[in-house]
């Protein structure tokens, strides 16, 4: 990042321009701090302390060590990828279903994490795998990924502030009785399993706010707006009013329609980490949820173009 300093900031210590123009976290002030290069004026390094003056030209590198990624237990995995944007600091990909976001006991190879490993190596872009916010193995749709610790601080900071918005579509059994609603049901994970969660007066406290699009005697197409972020959260809260997503065998039933639960996160509004400015991303529904859509709804009535518009 590279800053000239105007006449507002004359006079100014460093670590004023970092917390109080850049609004840093802390984490990221000390990481810069330590950092070879991590904080130079005028071509020179220097300490938070240093007092800048008007026409001052202020560098910040916050891009990860080489070190650091060479320590990396992620393997690099040649996996098609589908991506939606990209920029310095951000990346989103539409993950299909049946991919994990991460590597874990199971899944060492075949993962999200992996994919984006090789897409940087083989661009020679140092890349430490920071997903902003991830989705269940068979859950498809919008995964958003910092390319650096700066972007990966402020978005964190965003999401537990409740100031990234983000949209699923899911396919339920039946509809529910009011057709846009809340459910303000706490969550916690049940006794006899590491998975599953369940509705619980002392769990944690989680809201989910819906509208239905497309509804028929069996099935409903709803939008739905997860206000809390807990684990399976959506899944858990239709399945609590009695309406779980088609598809979902933990929280619900098989589906001749589709093998897999049919949730897809279709869109993510944020401000971008670094550059200040809103980002909204939609991405579309992969083929297994809008074959399915079109096979119980009408297709002449089933505008897949202004939903994503909405």
């Amino acid at each position: 990042m590279r800053i000239e300093i105007n006449e507002n900031d004359h006079g100014k210590a460093v670590l004023d321009i970092l917390r109080s123009k850049l609004n840093f976290p802390s984490s990221i002030i000390t990481f810069l701090k330590k950092k070879d290069r991590g904080i130079v004026l005028n071509g020179t390094r220097v300490t938070v302390r240093k007092i800048v003056r008007q026409g001052d030209i202020l560098e910040l590198e916050y891009t990860d060590d080489t070190t650091l990624v060479e320590e990396s237990d992620i393997l690099p995995v040649n996996l098609p990828l589908d991506i939606i944007y990209e920029d310095n600091d951000i990346i989103a990909v539409n993950k299909p279903a049946h991919m994990p976001t991460h590597p874990s006991h199971n899944h060492h190879d075949d993962t999200l994490a992996n994919a984006l490993r090789y897409y940087f190596d083989s661009r020679d872009i140092p890349f430490i795998f920071r997903a902003v916010n991830r989705l269940d193995n068979l859950t498809s749709g919008i995964v958003l990924v910092a390319k650096n610790r700066l972007a990966a601080a402020n978005l964190s900071r965003d999401i537990a502030d409740g100031k990234v918005s983000k949209g699923y579509l899911a396919v339920l059994n039946g509809c529910p009785s009011e057709e846009a609603g809340e459910i303000c049901a706490p969550i916690r994970r049940t006794a006899e399993s590491i998975i599953t969660r369940a509705v619980c007066e002392d769990g944690a406290y989680a809201l989910t706010k819906y509208s239905v699009l497309y509804k028929n005697d069996m099935f409903s197409l709803v939008q739905a707006f997860p206000i809390t972020g807990r684990t399976h959260q959506l899944r858990v809260h239709f399945s609590h009013i009695g309406h779980p997503i088609c598809g979902d065998t933990l929280y619900g039933y098989p589906s001749r329609f589709i093998t897999r639960q049919a949730l897809h996160a279709y869109k993510i509004t944020f401000t971008h980490p670094v550059k200040g400015k809103l980002i909204k991303l939609t991405a579309r529904p992969t083929d297994d949820i809008s074959l399915l859509c079109r096979e119980i709804f009408n297709p002449e009535d089933f505008d897949l173009e202004r939903i994503l518009d909405t």
